[in-house]
């Protein structure tokens, strides 16, 4: 049809799970085959390939496409004719206004750009491109609409939003140079640490693949190990610390974690849990004694996420932000649990020199905690937060009634929390 004007016969406006053609409707996991099939039979009905004008009400994106009466999808090129269904549910679009005359645009005196002086290559050598290109084949759409047109054949570009989700996952997929350690922290318990901590061990294990463990540093009854899977003995910290000079010595390998560690088995990382049991005075250590675990754990891991305690002043706690090389502060949106988050980072900015620059470039995690709680809330302690530039992204966790599990099952999340998590864990990635 190149080169001719194409008559449209049916304009089709896919909007998420839904799509509409005319009077008629579809929805649901089922919509998309279940309009092809509509436009299946009218082409049947009509002897002759059906053209379709779709429309994307999420990126915005038209496609012609012909479907003929065996259900079979091609691609349509060419200009389009006035001669759509009379049901179209497109309004009409204004012609773009013409550009002014060159008389209309008024003309300011500005002084011409300084170019930078680029010496050109003397030889043919110097000036030759290399043979290897950088560039790439961008993948097709696989989700949505989009996505269902490029497996019925017609080959799409992915849309914003998939663009958005690959980049996510290609940044939690990364593998860095040298350990990298990320601490949780809010002064006020209840604020989410230790479910941040599980929820973002798993992000990062499960799509990059790397070592990675979750350490309770808190002396004040921990419930990391509350919340993980526990593997054949009890081991915490304290079975650690007698260990430690075989652990760093040069015969101790990797498998020897596992006496102390308990392995996720569905998650892929490790935890080495406190012992909650024991009143604080038994297992408080001093900054000395946190470093030299550190040291192991980054011997033989490549991530190392530290769910800290309540109090800002601990030596475990200070010690283990000196460590830290990207600051997470989870919070939920009770305005008490959000005033403890802004004023952590509020004093680690004041303190100056690299607490300063663990707050600029920390990580603020809202967690909807109840399912009552309204959207505008949510938007206005979100808002509050990057007002007050607190942070470098701040971002919002859905209500999912699977976080509240005493262990939590990543698998068994709704998708929507699945895609904030995931949204979470790259902008974590992109400060380590």
């Amino acid at each position: 049809m190149t080169g001719s004007t194409v008559q449209v016969d049916y304009d089709l406006v896919a909007n998420g799970d839904t799509v509409t053609i005319g009077d008629a409707t579809f929805a649901g996991e089922s919509a998309y085959p279940d309009a092809m099939g509509w436009l299946q039979k009218r082409a049947a009905y009509a002897g002759a390939v059906r053209v379709v004008r779709s429309h994307d009400a999420g990126t915005g994106a038209d496609t012609l496409f012909s479907i003929d009466r065996a259900g079979v999808i091609a691609p349509v090129t060419g200009p389009v004719g006035d001669g759509a269904d009379s049901d179209s549910p497109w309004e009409a679009r204004p012609a773009p206004a013409a550009p002014p005359t060159p008389r209309e645009i008024p003309v300011t005196a500005v002084p011409a750009p300084v170019s930078p002086v680029v010496e050109a290559p003397t030889t043919r050598r110097e000036a030759r491109q290399s043979f290897l290109s950088q560039d790439t084949v961008e993948e097709p759409a696989t989700t949505g609409f989009r996505g269902f047109l490029t497996r019925a054949g017609l080959r799409m570009a992915p849309s914003a939003a998939e663009r958005l989700h690959r980049e996510q996952m290609h940044l939690v997929s990364q593998h860095h140079v040298g350990p990298r350690t990320i601490m949780l922290a809010n002064g006020k318990g209840g604020a989410g640490k230790t479910l941040a901590t599980v929820c973002l061990a798993t992000i990062l294990a499960r799509y990059s693949g790397a070592a990675t463990v979750a350490w309770d540093n808190n002396q004040t009854r921990g419930t990391l190990g509350w919340s993980t899977e526990s593997a054949r003995h009890e081991a915490s910290v304290l079975d650690l610390l007698p260990d430690i000079d075989r652990l760093l010595g040069t015969s101790a390998q990797s498998a020897d974690m596992a006496s102390y560690v308990h392995h996720q088995t569905r998650d892929r990382y490790d935890v080495l849990k406190s012992k909650p049991d024991l009143l604080a005075s038994g297992q408080r250590f001093g900054a000395e004694t946190v470093d030299r675990v550190h040291k192991v754990l980054t011997k033989f891991y490549r991530l190392v996420l530290i769910d800290s305690g309540n109090d800002e002043t601990d030596p475990m706690w200070l010690a283990g932000l000196d460590r830290t090389d990207q600051l997470v502060v989870p919070t939920t949106t009770d305005d008490k649990w959000c005033e403890s988050a802004a004023l952590l980072l509020g004093q680690l900015v004041a303190a100056g020199g690299r607490y300063r620059e663990l707050a600029e470039n920390a990580v603020v995690i809202v967690g909807v905690e109840t399912s009552d709680v309204k959207p505008q809330k949510v938007a206005e302690q979100v808002q509050r937060f990057k007002d007050a530039g607190l942070g470098r992204d701040v971002l919002t966790i859905p209500y999912d009634a699977g976080l509240k599990a005493r262990v939590i099952n990543y698998d068994a999340l709704q998708e929507p929390t699945k895609l904030a998590w995931l949204a979470a864990g790259a902008a974590v990635a992109k400060g380590l």
